[in-house]
């Protein structure tokens, strides 16, 4: 029989697709990640969510229920040196990350996989609405999930063939009704429970106030050499010039942390008509302002790139782009025109294209790659 542990973050998806696999005939361990940095119970009983104290308790109810052993392991310094370190440094250089994506990557694959291998077992399984198949070439690759409605591919397309090789993912095979109709067949107690929406380490979605207090307490050391110490003054933390596309201060910024590509509310600027942040400029920390039709875009470049159905780009491809998780997809071209660099070209014009956030590209729903958006001002550069 082999062994799969299940992340289990105390919802209803996690929750049944312990409960699945178990009926599949493999030995399930259930297991809670604990992520969030402050040790107050209190605390993290108030941010709940993915890594808060109810989180452990309804994890723990389910695997009572289902007759299965249930650990709670400790990733806190991995949270924080690859998502809470990633995401303050991300906005500090005017982009707009998606810290799910980090976790995804280093935290629930990469370090639950090598502890799970550890311990014996085969597999690592999640509740994500995806799937996962390999391909005549060898390869795996994530599929998206039967219902539209619910996919999670976006979030998903950085992680390599070997944690492919070592995952299951069998809620992808169900739409979320018949998940919630499952829990409530075997009572589980989180089968109405609601999903989680927020950012689990900003529940209050006040992103500028949590960097500024993040700062205050920690030094930040990143990958790229670039260090924030607890003293420093980032210029994204400091009020800066409004301009338009012709250069002409219009107004004065809170800071670069407190806006992104697209955005319209919040910017306090009486010009008559909607205005539209179109980009961000950390070297002279300036928000540039322009009309809706400003804001589109038919073109993109991404780098930090990862393929799953091929092992790499060769020649041009046409795909579905999809530039954030709520995107429908559009149809594009891609071709890579460095080592580490694609080009994508819309056949339609895109709203919003955001540096800091990722592009993943699909054939026939399977993702052939993806990587992170980024300005073509930063080609050539190292980051």
């Amino acid at each position: 029989m082999e062994k799969v542990v299940v992340g289990m973050s105390g919802g209803v998806d996690s929750s049944v697709a312990a409960y699945l696999l178990k009926k599949q005939g493999y030995d399930v361990i259930g297991v809670t990640m604990q992520i969030w940095q402050d040790e107050d119970v209190c605390t993290m009983e108030e941010n709940g969510g993915c890594c808060g104290l109810s989180a452990v308790e309804d994890a723990r109810r389910v695997a009572a229920v289902l007759d299965i052993p249930y650990y709670v392991m400790n990733f806190k310094q991995e949270f924080k040196d690859n998502v809470m370190d990633y995401f303050v440094h991300e906005y500090l250089q005017a982009r707009t990350p998606n810290p799910c994506i980090a976790c995804n990557r280093y935290v629930k694959w990469e370090s639950l996989l090598k502890r799970s291998l550890g311990i014996g077992a085969s597999f690592i399984a999640t509740g994500h609405y995806s799937r996962i198949t390999k391909l005549p070439n060898g390869r795996y690759t994530i599929r998206k999930s039967v219902t539209q409605a619910k996919d999670q591919t976006y979030a998903l397309y950085n992680l390599t063939q070997d944690q492919l090789a070592h995952t299951l993912m069998p809620v992808g095979e169900f739409a979320k009704d018949e998940i919630r109709k499952i829990a409530e067949e075997m009572k589980l107690p989180v089968a109405n429970k609601p999903d989680s929406q927020e950012i689990c380490f900003v529940t209050d979605n006040d992103y500028a106030g949590f960097i500024k207090k993040y700062l205050e307490e920690n030094d930040l050391k990143l990958q790229d050499n670039q260090s924030f110490s607890k003293d420093s003054k980032p210029n994204g933390l400091m009020p800066g010039n409004f301009v338009n596309t012709s250069g002409e201060i219009i107004g004065k910024h809170k800071g670069l942390v407190h806006y992104t590509v697209g955005q319209r509310k919040g910017l306090g600027l009486a010009m008559g008509q909607p205005v539209f942040v179109l980009e961000l400029r950390p070297e002279t920390n300036e928000v540039v302002i322009g009309n809706a039709n400003e804001v589109y875009s038919d073109h993109l470049y991404a780098n930090r790139l990862n393929f799953m159905a091929i092992a790499d780009l060769e020649g041009e491809m046409t795909v579905e782009a999809k530039i954030r998780y709520s995107h429908k997809g559009a149809r594009a071209t891609i071709k890579k025109i460095a080592e580490d660099v694609v080009l994508c070209t819309f056949e339609e014009p895109q709203r919003a294209i955001t540096p800091g956030q990722a592009v993943v590209f699909y054939q026939d729903d399977y993702i052939i790659g993806g990587g992170t958006i980024f300005t073509n001002k930063q080609i050539g550069q190292s980051e």
